[in-house]
């Protein structure tokens, strides 16, 4: 190993002689050198590979840099020698002849020829530099001038390339002119896109259009009505760009105001720039608008006439260069030229051809508008946008001017908001009338929905018997009496002092007149809540409608302050107020139908749930009275005129003694069918509470009737009158015998009274309508005969039956005329008789008096009607809304014995019965004041008959009149008047 080192370390560049090496090596040490020469081999080899791959592109290229660099130096070579012999030539030319004068000018003239043809690429070479500047000042038919002139020196110079794809001498001679010709071919089409782009703008010259009309003119070689088509191709352009654009990059507003000014300025831009007045026609007066600029521009431009009004090409700055002096007439004169004669466009065919495009663009503006519409939400802000284009509209620069610009363009006006965007504004707002109305319905529904359950909870809750902690408003709901008889701090108003209630407005009414309706909280949420969303509605409609104080043609203040009040408006705005008003209509009107479905379908799943039947029927009944933006959303601005004129009734009266049928107008008509199915529905739901109030009641009642034990009967039977009568013998003396006659009706008679009267005024009965009260109480006398008829069936088909007395008879008798007398003093207005009675009633009482004997029929007859009166009059006042006030406090039958003290309630005696009251104990008292008892008492009949409704049902109105009776007594108190007294027992 030490040995081989040495031969490691050897390097192959030491290598001079190989036969040297056998002579210092052993033969093993040679084999490693000649491993390691071969190692080294391969690995120069390897790099001469990468360094030839990598560094073969350069190899080429430095290569053809060699080639191309002995070819230079040869040509450079090649002119040196040319020069050297040209230079040569010149001075054996000078050492000959001095040279003719001809030569010479043959030299002069190649000089000057020389001259031109290097001002012409001079110019050449200046062009477009000008033409950049004229399109960057939007001046594109001086660019197309210049460019026009760029081609006739192309054409003068030879430049454009020649047959077999050769160039010119000049480009030979000039290369540089190469790349200027390339450039000046792309200003063709550059110029046509610009000035077409031009034709879309809106705030663009009447003159920039025309200019930009001739150059396309001139750069195609068109005729005008090409050019107008491309004018209104432009518009209709700009139009789908002004659609299309993004909502958040501009307003509603501004976009369809950008639509219309964009129409309009089109119009009059076609009047300005194409229209030519009728020869031999009128022409047009100081002030009018210009017309027929698009010719008159031409004809500037195109004219070569001496006398020609001609705009040269070559402005006066150009003629400051030296070189300027040597460029040909064909140049400094240049003019461009059409191929055809512009003639002007017939008025027809400008007729047709503008209708047509209004037509198309009537169908693309309808759709944008319609599509940006959708994101206007109220009709606050349809007001503004249709505001905004009429503003636009009765510019003065628009309304002086737009009238006879149609006229002369179309043969017809163009109403612009009219005919385009009316129609789309109408139906917008229908949809968001529509929408919001259906919002006002669901919300309303779910809201009545939610207070049914909670009234249907708080049934449950009472009748379980459980004391929750539960909303006192659907408490008060189901004992409307608890509300009625408890104070709250909103049941006088803060104002009430000072301010009468025929000053006060609908909607200031206290918490007390609510309770005199009986209008329980629930059912005022409801109406308050509905009534501020139809609010809304209607204070969002007005932004839509014109103002109280002005007309339909009434123009804001905000718009007339920049105006004279008897400037032309372009339209008028409130031509559309009844299909306006009629679609909040139909829509309230959707609603409120809506809402009744609702409530029936409620009535018709739960008409056990009394509680939530009063409720929807008390919320049918007040909807049209608590709401009262219901009644104008439906009315509209008719309901407003309605209530001033009914404000001053003694103008109407005294107008004329003839009273003509009053017109009803299609809104009254239907505000009146909506108040009938109010009321319809309302109906419905009092039948429902009535006949399950009767059905419940007289179950109770029939259960004690057909009762078959005699102690049942003992249990019901109520204490009788002894009463002597005298009668006359066969022997012609006279007899005294005592008869016992029922005073009272029997327990369960007097029960279901009770218990009907209690459950009336439980639901608030002074607010029930009369007509649901003859109806309670008609539905109770029909199942009370129904069941009186039962018992007679069972009387007759039963056999051993517990058989029925004289005297039972007798209470049976009296307990059925009592029954009938009270319930049926409401029925048809308080007036019965006996041909409108049940017949049943009158076979019952016939069945009942076949049970006594005949002879004591007859005597007993007189006092039972004495003592049926009697009771009448006594519980009259007691049961209140079932006897009605048409039977308190007058006169009975006549049959009655005027000595009974117990005839009239006026008549009771006058006993202390309230000790601690102020009451006059005089013997001269008593007689003077039952004196004026039976006064007031004959005295308050045919008040009651000849005075209003509204005095006879008024609170404290019988107070008031026996008050007026003892106006000449010392003291003032009405607890001194007998009646008072006696009214307790």
């Amino acid at each position: 190993m030490m040995a081989g080192d040495p031969m490691l370390s050897l390097r192959v560049s030491e290598i001079k002689d190989p036969a040297a090496l056998f002579e210092r090596y052993s033969t093993e040490e040679i084999r490693r050198v000649e491993r390691k020469v071969r190692g080294e081999i391969e690995q120069k080899k390897e790099e001469l590979r990468q360094m030839v791959g990598e560094r073969y592109r350069d190899l080429i290229d430095a290569a053809d840099t060699i080639g191309e660099m002995r070819q230079c130096s040869e040509s450079v070579v090649e002119s040196i020698q040319d020069m050297q012999r040209f230079c040569h030539t010149l001075k054996q030319g000078r050492t000959s002849a001095g040279g003719s004068r001809q030569e010479h000018q043959n030299q002069r003239q190649w000089q000057e020829k020389f001259y031109t043809m290097a001002s012409q690429i001079k110019l050449l070479l200046e062009i477009p530099e000008r033409i950049w500047s004229a399109m960057e000042a939007s001046q594109y038919l001086q660019a197309t001038q210049l460019y026009l002139l760029c081609c006739h020196l192309h054409s003068l110079l030879q430049l454009e390339a020649a047959t077999g794809g050769l160039y010119s001498p000049v480009l030979a001679r000039f290369p540089i002119l190469v790349r200027q010709v390339a450039t000046t071919g792309h200003f063709r089409s550059t110029i046509l896109l610009d000035s077409r782009a031009l034709l879309r703008g809106r705030a663009v010259s009447d003159q920039a259009i025309a200019e930009a009309l001739v150059s396309t003119m001139l750069l195609e070689d068109s005729s005008p009505r090409q050019a107008l088509a491309d004018f209104l191709l432009a518009r209709k352009a700009s139009i789908h760009q002004l659609l299309n654009q993004p909502q958040h990059g501009a307003g509603i507003k501004a976009q369809v105001c950008s639509l219309v000014e964009l129409l309009v300025t089109t119009l009059f831009q076609a009047y300005a720039v194409f229209y030519m007045p009728p020869e031999g026609g009128a022409r047009p007066g100081e002030g009018a608008l210009s017309c027929g600029i698009l010719f008159s521009t031409l004809e500037n431009v195109t004219s070569c006439t001496p006398t020609g009004k001609g705009r040269k090409v070559l402005q006066e700055e150009w003629s400051t260069g030296s070189w300027f002096r040597y460029l040909p007439p064909s140049i400094t004169e240049f003019q461009p030229t059409l191929r055809t004669l512009a003639q002007p466009i017939q008025t027809e065919q400008l007729r047709d051809t503008l209708q047509q495009w209004i037509n198309t663009c009537k169908q693309d503006i309808c759709h944008g508008v319609a599509t940006l519409l959708v994101y206007v939400k109220s009709l606050k802000g349809l007001a503004a946008i249709r505001d905004a284009v009429w503003d636009l509209l009765s510019t003065d620069s628009i309304s002086q001017h737009w009238g006879n610009v149609c006229q002369q363009l179309l043969g017809r006006p163009l109403v612009v908001w009219e005919d385009f965007l009316q129609q789309l504004f109408l139906h917008r707002l229908e949809t968001i009338t529509k929408e919001e109305t259906e919002a006002i319905a669901m919300s309303s529904v779910q809201l009545l929905t939610s207070a049914v359950r909670d009234l249907e909870g708080q049934t449950l809750q009472s009748s379980s018997g459980s004391n929750p902690v539960s909303s006192r408003g659907a408490q008060f709901e189901v004992d409307v009496a608890s509300f009625l008889w408890s104070e709250s701090p909103g049941d006088l108003l803060s104002d009430a002092a000072w301010v009468s209630v025929a000053k006060r407005g609908q909607q200031q009414r206290s918490g007390l007149a609510m309770k005199t309706q009986a209008l329980t909280p629930c059912v005022q949420n409801f109406c308050s809540s509905l009534d501020a969303k139809l609010k809304a509605r209607l204070d969002d409609l007005q932004h839509y409608l014109p103002s109280q104080n002005t007309g339909s043609d009434s123009i804001p203040a905000t718009a007339s302050s920049s105006r004279l009040p008897d400037s032309p408006s372009a339209f008028n705005r409130y031509t559309d107020s009844p299909e306006v008003e009629g679609a909040l209509r139909e829509g309230c009107v959707a609603c409120v139908r809506h809402i009744l479905a609702s409530i029936r379908s409620e009535l018709d799943s739960a008409p056990t749930r009394l509680g939530s039947v009063l409720f929807m029927a008390r919320l049918c009944q007040s909807v049209g009275e608590l709401c009262p933006s219901l009644k104008h959303c439906i009315l509209g601005r008719q309901g407003t005129g309605e209530a001033m004129v009914k404000g001053t009734p003694r103008q109407g009266k005294k107008l004329g003694k003839s009273k003509a049928a009053p017109e009803v107008s299609p809104a009254q008509a239907k505000w009146a069918g909506l108040k009938e199915e109010l009321l319809g529905c309302s109906m419905e739901a009092y039948r429902i509470w009535s006949s399950a109030l009767a059905k419940g009641l007289v179950e109770t009642f029939s259960a004690s009737l057909l009762a078959e034990s005699a102690g049942a009967v003992l249990t019901t039977a109520t204490s009788w009158e002894d009463l002597e009568i005298q009668e006359e013998s066969e022997s012609g003396n006279s007899v005294t015998s005592k008869i016992r006659l029922p005073v009272q009706p029997s327990w369960f008679v007097q029960s279901l009274l009770f218990q009907l009267c209690v459950e009336v005024n439980k639901v608030g009965g002074h607010a029930l309508p009369r007509l649901t009260l003859q109806e309670l109480l008609q539905s109770c006398v029909l199942q009370v005969l129904h069941h009186y008829d039962i018992l007679t069936e069972q009387r007759q088909d039963t056999e051993g039956a517990l058989p029925i007395t004289q005297n039972r008879a007798l209470q049976l008798l009296f307990d059925l005329r009592y029954l009938n007398t009270t319930l049926s003093s409401r029925l048809e207005d308080g007036k019965t008789s006996r041909s409108q009675q049940d017949p049943r009633f009158h076979k019952i009482c016939d069945w009942l008096e076949s049970f006594i004997d005949p002879f004591d029929l007859d005597v007993f007859t007189p006092p039972l009607n004495v003592n049926l009166n009697r009771l009448s009059q006594r519980t009259s006042v007691l049961l209140g809304l079932l006897t009605g006030s048409e039977k308190q406090f007058s006169p009975r039958s006549s049959t009655v014995n005027s000595q009974e003290p117990y005839n009239i309630l006026p008549l009771a005696s006058s006993q202390i019965r309230f000790g601690l009251l102020p009451l006059s104990m005089s013997n001269a008292r008593k007689p003077k004041s039952s004196s004026r008892g039976s006064d007031v008492s004959q005295n308050l009949a045919p008040q009651s008959s000849t005075a209003g409704s509204d005095d006879s049902f008024r609170p404290g109105s019988l107070f008031r009149q026996l008050a007026d009776q003892d106006e000449d007594s010392t003291s003032a108190s009405l607890f001194k008047l007998s009646w008072l007294s006696g009214m307790a027992k």
